[in-house]
């Protein structure tokens, strides 16, 4: 009887830890600010660097050492232009370009700085939200919009890339 008890509960240990293994989870978060003040917005995404390498070799086919000591100013060439290619703020319905600033490595992450300037009052953001979710369609990027008091959550999928904020 023993035996029996302790070959079902390590059965049961081997698959759940299996079960962990075989599902990764695909997140990304955008987090957008107006500063008034400065007349900008101001933009921070969290993005897993792996899969951002990933992502990045399938779509320019090279692959790319982000967050690693092998990172080259061609690998970051290619992260700004893969974030104008997939990150496209529509500000009134003008197009407005993000400047990527800098970007820092932590843990598994990579913490990447944009802003749009020359942003005054505005009535609505069209967003178009397409990073990581050109490869894999179980990605989701999670992204908050704060402006004048107001906050606003939106979730991009690869079905759903756009949206559009009104405040």
């Amino acid at each position: 009887m023993k035996k029996k008890v302790l070959l079902t509960f390590l059965s049961f240990l081997l698959f759940s830890f299996s079960a962990f293994e075989m599902h990764k989870f695909y997140m990304a978060i955008f987090q957008v600010n107006y500063a008034s003040e400065k007349k900008m917005l101001q933009i921070t995404s969290r993005i897993f660097v792996d899969d951002l390498n990933l992502a990045l070799e399938k779509k320019y086919g090279k692959k790319t050492f982000l967050g690693t000591e092998k990172e080259s100013n061609e690998d970051i060439a290619i992260l700004k232009k893969y974030f104008t290619e997939n990150l496209i703020f529509k500000v009134n319905g003008q197009t407005k370009p993000v400047l990527y600033l800098s970007k820092e490595h932590e843990g598994d992450l990579l913490i990447c700085y944009g802003r749009i300037t020359d942003v005054t009052k505005f009535n609505s953001v069209e967003i178009t939200n397409t990073v990581l979710t050109h490869w894999n369609s179980d990605q989701q990027n999670i992204l908050h919009f704060s402006a004048f008091g107001n906050k606003k959550t939106v979730l991009f999928t690869s079905s759903k890339k756009e949206d559009v904020i009104k405040l």
